[in-house]
């Protein structure tokens, strides 16, 4: 079941952006990269004792048999998910991964607002005259938490593009952070052109989080079909951004409204749109 809500960010990463001693700690990790040593551990043998209490904490279905063919947080963490569902019909627009899902409307000028911040469609990718294409547009937000399933799925069969990686910084994509810094401007992030079949040339972009080092996009300049696993990211929370030209899609009902305050669940594969064209 689906429902509408408004998520709370975690007590660490609140603490970390909204208090000085927080905000002093925040900055020594993006300066000395503090959280590599997270990575490593997290990606080493002894980091598998985690894995009964982070289970627990985000009500995941996993019993300790099961746990015990994993050699890492890692390794759980980027599995498999084998119940995926996805909507095949053609002019059915679905979601790329499972999250919380807000939207936005790109104006004329090519800006959007997300909390605080005053976004321009370059700012996320870069390419200037690519951009312009999108104003009047629709930006979707697909925010995942650490609990989700984070490979994610080609929205239509398509022709992919290059991939162009920036190179940034790791803030967490939870809203304090929103609210205090422009992290989708700032942070790491891989994005690609998909020329759709049925939702005309999309962006799609991945953008890394606090703790997340790597973004796997492993195909290029290829042919691919809806619901065929484009990539995933390693061990944290992150986010993906999705843009559309004006005209070319139609939301349903329940997800026309939502924003980040007001977040609507979604899973990979599931319809929450409609070509117009």
């Amino acid at each position: 079941m689906y429902r509408e809500m408004t998520n709370n960010s975690d007590p660490l990463v609140n603490s970390l952006y909204t208090s000085g001693i927080g905000r002093i700690i925040l900055k020594t990790i993006m300066i000395t990269r503090a959280d590599k040593l997270a990575v490593a551990f997290l990606k080493s043998p002894l980091s598998k004792y985690m894995l009964p209490r982070y289970v627990r904490k985000n009500g995941l279905d996993f019993g300790r048999p099961e746990l015990s063919g994993y050699r890492s947080f890692r390794e759980f963490f980027a599995r498999k998910n084998a119940s995926v569902s996805i909507d095949f019909s053609p002019k059915h627009l679905i979601s790329p991964c499972d999250g919380w899902l807000s939207v936005y409307e790109i104006s004329e000028s090519s800006l959007f607002k997300i909390k605080g911040s005053i976004y321009s469609t370059t700012d996320l990718i870069q390419d200037d005259t690519l951009a312009q294409k999108y104003a009047g547009g629709l930006c979707l937000v697909f925010r995942l938490c650490a609990s989700d399933y984070h490979h994610y799925c080609y929205i239509d069969d398509s022709m992919q593009g290059n991939n162009y990686y920036i190179e940034g910084e790791l803030h967490s994509v939870q809203p304090i952070a929103l609210e205090n810094y422009k992290v989708f401007a700032r942070n790491r992030r891989s994005w690609c052109i998909l020329d759709t079949d049925n939702f005309g040339p999309v962006v799609q972009a991945e953008i890394g989080a606090l703790i997340v080092g790597g973004i796997v996009n492993p195909k290029s300049n290829v042919r691919v079909s809806r619901g065929e696993e484009k990539g995933h990211f390693e061990l944290s929370g992150s986010t993906i951004v999705l843009m559309f030209e004006p005209g070319r899609i139609g939301l349903l009902p329940k997800y026309k409204e939502a924003t980040i305050e007001n977040e609507v669940r979604v899973e990979q594969g599931m319809w929450i749109g409609i070509a117009k064209t």
